[in-house]
């Protein structure tokens, strides 16, 4: 049992390690590499599970306003600074 505990934490460490530094604000919310959605009505994403392009479409629209459900107001906050260098990283790094 250690042992499987100890692999799973190297494995959660290295792919935050991997994390463009602009997911630092995503983890919270979306865990270590976009895997959960924290909210018990489904009202955030799962980015994991949507495409790099789903997930970069979305992210520019919560940007401009044009994107978004009952988290609209908060993701808008969220990504305000990102860049589009920033945005693609992060669908890079979550998207399947």
């Amino acid at each position: 049992m250690k042992k499987i505990v100890l692999a799973t934490v190297a494995m959660a460490a290295f792919a935050l390690a991997d994390a463009p530094a602009a997911y630092a604000t995503c983890k919270a919310c979306h865990g270590v590499k976009g895997e959960i959605n924290i909210t018990t009505q489904s009202k955030s994403h799962v980015p994991a599970s949507q495409t790099k392009a789903e997930i970069e479409k979305a992210l520019h629209g919560y940007k401009d306003g044009s994107y978004g459900g009952p988290m609209k107001a908060l993701m808008k906050g969220q990504v305000a600074k990102l860049t589009d260098a920033d945005i693609k990283a992060l669908a890079e790094y979550m998207g399947k």
